[in-house]
């Protein structure tokens, strides 16, 4: 079996009349948190930067989300996609073991722009896309995520590319060129976590998902085995036995993963490794203030997967703070909250935070409990210097599984907070209300055009 050409197949397969209300919840959602989290990281300096490279501002159809500037869509894949990961606040997915929605959202907006593409033909590659980049990290994590890979980007392109063919309405044997292209294109390492380059991971895996779609459409040529061939991706990525075939077709979309087990919304505009620690934090601060005088010791087991890009216990910039789980805690201890401001102008080096980030131990959590399978289990304990201990656990973060959503008002006040940072209040509650109804959408371009002051 030659992999691209049954993913293919079933990605050309998947039509808007296959979903659910649930389904169509959930991409929307999915859909509107990533304009708004992108909007927002637009302001960040990474993508500012890229604009300043020589060729990014040229011309062209697709919008610059928060710079009103227009430019290719592959240009503005690339730039946007890098805006939706810069604050670390996009959504997640626990079989990926990273982002979904951050690389396939810009791209499908900048290449909707170009074509005209409907809202229902959005949804409908959005889905699509989903359910491969999904699908394929069951085959392959998570030995892929724990080698260093960043899966967002590394099969994230491969959603992308997907995504990018079926909304071009590619044939077949055209969209598995496009995933053979794509297996060329794949890149991005841990090693860059907590700098401008991660975020960039997602901006070039987007650009490079429409880039193998668009040159697949134009009769460009791949190996239709560059998956399982002993020199493809699977062999060179993971190594021979390191990864399961089988798991990647096994139920496909039934249901959908964008159903079940969904995507995870972010809260917190951090590492999604941190989130279930800063549930617990707040819920020992709403118990009992924390006075950092009276803290003792702070312990916290951590799944051992994520421990490795989260134990900074002394972190040297904004960006490396949203890694470092020690100053998340302690801003929530102190805060009962973590928000945007506390990623900016260093703020993890007031005293007070140091003061709680110094008493905090990580150490893995080698044995959570046995029914939990996704990786975020945590315990933290705070002890004071009366002897008393503060214990919660947590298996997950709130938010990330349909048994429980993220509420509807908690969406939409993220969104308008984030959209804030780059549109006036008019503009934001324009494009809230057209990305609600998305699926009644006739042009993309006119969402966009919201976007842009009507421009």
């Amino acid at each position: 079996m030659e992999l691209t050409r049954e993913f293919a197949r079933r990605i050309s397969s998947i039509t808007y009349a296959d979903f659910s209300p649930e389904v169509l919840h959930n991409a929307k959602a999915a859909i509107l948190d990533t304009v708004g989290v992108t909007l927002a990281g637009s302001r960040e300096e990474g993508p500012a930067l890229l604009l300043r490279v020589p060729g990014l501002q040229e011309g062209g159809p697709s919008l610059v989300f928060g710079h009103g500037v227009r430019t290719s869509a592959l240009n503005a894949a690339l730039v946007n996609g890098t805006s939706a990961h810069a604050m670390d606040f996009d959504d997640v997915n626990i079989a990926l073991g990273g982002h979904p929605s951050a690389p396939m959202v810009p791209a499908l907006m900048a290449l909707a722009e170009m074509t005209g593409a409907s809202g229902r033909e959005l949804l409908t590659a959005f889905v699509a896309g989903f359910e491969t980049v999904t699908r394929f990290a069951r085959g392959v994590n998570f030995h892929h995520y724990e080698k260093g890979w960043h899966p967002t980007a590394t099969l994230g392109v491969f959603g992308v590319a997907g995504a990018s063919a079926r909304l071009l309405n590619l044939a077949p044997e055209q969209i598995a060129t496009a995933l053979a292209i794509a297996a060329s294109l794949a890149s991005g390492i841990k090693s860059n976590f907590g700098s401008m380059t991660k975020p960039l991971h997602v901006g070039h895996c987007a650009r490079n998902g429409v880039f193998a779609a668009l040159s697949a459409q134009v009769s460009f040529t791949a190996k239709a085995d560059a998956l399982e061939h002993e020199q493809g991706f699977l062999n060179v990525f993971n190594g021979p036995g390191n990864f399961d075939v089988s798991r990647m077709f096994t139920q496909w979309a039934q249901p959908f993963d964008i159903e079940r087990p969904g995507t995870g919304i972010k809260l917190y505009p951090c590492c999604g490794s941190t989130h279930a620690s800063i549930d617990a934090a707040i819920a020992v601060a709403e118990k009992s203030p924390v006075d950092p005088a009276d803290v003792e010791r702070i312990d916290v087991r951590i799944h051992a997967r994520r421990v490795p890009h989260i134990n900074r216990p002394d972190p040297k910039s904004d960006l490396d703070a949203k890694f470092s789980v020690q100053y998340c805690i302690a801003r929530a201890l102190l805060e009962r909250k973590v928000v945007v401001d506390h990623f900016e102008n260093r703020a993890f080096d007031e005293p007070a935070v140091r003061q709680l980030m110094d008493k905090t131990h990580v150490e893995p959590y080698t044995n959570p409990p046995p029914d939990v399978g996704d990786h975020y289990a945590i315990e933290l304990t705070v002890t004071l210097r009366s002897g008393r201990k503060l214990v919660v656990r947590r298996e997950r973060p709130c938010g990330r599984t349909p048994d429980d959503p993220t509420p509807p008002d908690s969406l939409k006040a993220k969104f308008e907070s984030c959209a804030a940072r780059a549109l006036d209040d008019a503009r934001t509650a324009r494009l809230y209300t057209a990305l609600s109804d998305l699926e009644n959408v006739t042009s993309v371009r006119d969402v966009l055009r919201e976007m842009n002051g009507g421009a």
